[in-house]
């Protein structure tokens, strides 16, 4: 089992290669699966693993959670972190290997190791999606790219919908462009945090008319 309060500090070297392929990151997504107990959440909010470590001091995390607890209690949600890391519960972020790497999926050039990424993560994405079915009331997704398509095919392969996955594709429509090395933007731009943020007072009204509903029943 990981040590959960093994930073890594003591560790010789920054780890470079694609994480996805390394076996410190599957020993520790096979320790989240089998044995990491989930407390139960209204809200599931899966969003993107970021550069800096831990992720959340990275500025764009600092900003999708400022959005967030602008909406919501942190007795409804559950944030769960995606992508070259595997898949994890926000609150494992300094756990080793997921402090101690450093990898830009967005500059890999070769499709071999794009395609490898995106069938690996799919399959994460699907045991978390399985072993947490019951965990969530609503699960709702923030990212863009190959992460959104990893999940997108996860939650299919799983059986377990995603209630709610932005920006919207119809957003990102609009915000592409086809000659900039990151075509769909960034999920800092305020475009798309608007339309995350008005997505989850969505949410958070269903919960209350549900809610409202079990009272009234």
């Amino acid at each position: 089992m990981p040590d959960t309060n093994d930073t890594g500090s003591n560790r010789e070297k920054m780890l470079k290669d694609p994480p996805f392929y390394l076996p410190e990151f599957e020993q520790s997504y096979r320790y989240i699966i089998d044995e990491y107990d989930v407390n139960p959440r209204d809200i599931a909010i899966f969003m993107p693993c970021a550069m800096r470590k831990p992720y959340s001091t990275s500025p764009s995390h600092r900003l999708i959670r400022s959005i967030i607890a602008d909406v919501l209690d942190p007795s409804q949600y559950h944030i769960v972190i995606f992508g070259t890391c595997g898949i994890l519960p926000a609150e494992l972020e300094q756990m080793y290997p997921y402090a101690h790497y450093h990898y830009m999926l967005g500059k890999v050039k070769d499709q071999n190791i794009k395609d490898d990424f995106l069938r690996i993560e799919t399959e994460r994405v699907a045991g978390y999606l399985e072993k947490t079915r019951d965990t969530y009331r609503f699960r709702v997704a923030y990212c863009i790219g190959l992460f959104r398509e990893a999940l997108i095919r996860g939650s299919k392969q799983a059986g377990v919908p995603v209630d709610l996955v932005l920006p919207s594709r119809d957003l990102i429509n609009v915000i592409i462009e086809d000659d900039c090395p990151f075509q769909e933007g960034s999920l800092s731009m305020d475009e798309y945090l608007q339309e995350f943020h008005q997505g989850l007072i969505g949410i958070k009204s269903k919960i209350e008319q549900s809610g409202s509903k079990n009272l009234d029943g």
